[in-house]
């Protein structure tokens, strides 16, 4: 039975576009441009920073995430960034009677836009916060830890198989890899996600589902 249900962020429950379109003005590049490199850098097994260091070789990404704040050009997240499907799956996942855990690769101030958004959840945790991040496994213990259910009592939503899927099934989580965003779709069929998942999902509403059959 399936008592708590974890959600990744990006492209799970937000759009990413703001995000990397915010950083394509601040470098003064196209924005396709920096979402193509970031799709490359990806798929290519590297982290999605790469992108950045790509265009501006030897960028420090921190020194420059806080210039960005200081000009008032920083990190938002606003309702619209959103997918639809998020508010109505949520209430009806705690309708369900589960446990709403938000806990993704996110600074601490996306932490606190995702609180301010007031959504259905029981907690909003971000790497930041934690001060680490997936894959890590200590990043899926500390989730089994403000989980409140065992391991296989726990359900982990997110579109990467890399960050999401593999590490939370290494963990003993249940997962659903969501076909949403660049990655979902990417790795939509791929065989191996498709075996390491519990559960394939085109919205969240169909994890509410899951819940009903478990």
């Amino acid at each position: 039975m399936i008592r708590t249900v974890v959600l990744d962020v990006g492209e799970t429950l937000t759009r990413d576009d703001r995000y990397w379109a915010s950083w394509a003005d601040w470098l003064e590049v196209p924005r396709h441009t920096l979402s193509a490199l970031v799709g490359a850098v990806v798929v290519d097994g590297r982290d999605n920073a790469d992108a950045l260091r790509l265009l501006r070789p030897g960028i420090d990404i921190s020194a420059e995430y806080a210039a960005r704040h200081a000009a008032g050009r920083g990190e938002r997240l606003e309702e619209g960034d959103l997918y639809e499907d998020v508010r109505p799956a949520l209430a009806a996942l705690r309708t369900a009677g589960a446990r709403i855990v938000i806990a993704g690769n996110q600074s601490r101030l996306a932490g606190d836009l995702l609180r301010a958004l007031e959504l259905p959840v029981d907690l909003v945790a971000t790497s930041g916060e934690w001060g680490v991040s997936k894959p890590s496994p200590e990043f899926f213990g500390r989730v089994l830890r403000v989980s409140g259910a065992a391991p296989r009592e726990t359900l982990y939503v997110g579109d990467h198989p890399q960050n999401d899927i593999y590490p939370a099934a290494a963990a003993g989580l249940r997962t659903a890899h969501l076909r949403r965003g660049p990655w979902g779709f990417w790795w939509a069929d791929d065989p191996r996600v498709r075996a390491a998942a519990d559960w394939s999902v085109a919205s969240l509403h169909d994890l509410v589902e899951i819940l009903k059959q478990q």
